[in-house]
């Protein structure tokens, strides 16, 4: 616990700063042609799909976006408060609201047109880099993983693996996000997951030293 305490800043730093770099890397075009191949792979296949398909992943989006997004972190945020008490629902609310902060203002900072590859299939109306769905995804369901009881671990992963894919291949396939956006969100939400657990693990172990203390 204490090696993991020390390290999860370190590693957060870092998939920051990856985060910016890939941001850099997309505004000078270096990852253009795979963007490109697997929106071509992905979005342009989705007119061929069954329309039930294209509604389902359409359905993904929008429980990953919008009012639905902050109806399903105060939901899960209640979750987490039954689990292990008021600090767990505030980690986790905490870091959602400060990464979608942070997507938004990277957003802004880097400025990345939407992909024009198909008309969107869902409404869209800031840039694209990182993703804000992805984001969304990678903090809410890792860091409930994270806080989940041991019985619940295995469930809470793997709905966070899921969550995480279904919602960056339905991004991509309704064209209104390159592949690496997608990558970037996701390292963004992994980043602010990484500090609510923590935060966490540094408030368990004040408690637990100062329980000492005062025995």
């Amino acid at each position: 616990m204490t090696v993991k305490f020390f390290r999860f800043p370190a590693i957060a730093a870092a998939l920051l700063l990856a985060v910016i770099l890939l941001g850099v890397a997309v505004g000078g075009g270096w990852t253009q042609a795979v963007d490109w191949q697997v929106s071509h792979s992905l979005a342009i296949r989705i007119d061929e799909s069954d329309p039930a398909f294209i509604t389902f992943m359409q359905w993904v989006s929008w429980i990953g976006g919008g009012t639905p997004r902050w109806i399903i972190v105060i939901l899960l945020c209640g979750l987490v408060w039954h689990w292990c008490g008021p600090r767990c629902a505030v980690a986790l609310g905490g870091a959602s609201l400060l990464a979608n902060l942070a997507s938004s203002l990277l957003k802004l900072g880097f400025g990345r047109p939407r992909p024009d590859l198909i008309d969107h299939l869902d409404h869209q109306t800031s840039f694209a880099y990182p993703s804000g769905h992805a984001t969304s995804a990678a903090v809410v369901y890792l860091l409930l993983a994270a806080l989940a009881p041991p019985r619940w671990r295995v469930a809470a992963w793997t709905l966070a693996v899921a969550m995480i894919v279904l919602n960056g291949f339905s991004r991509i396939m309704l064209g209104v996000h390159w592949a690496s956006d997608i990558v970037g969100g996701t390292m963004l939400g992994a980043a602010f997951a990484l500090m609510g657990s923590w935060w966490m693990a540094r408030s368990s172990k004040n408690d637990a030293q100062r329980e000492i203390s005062l025995s």
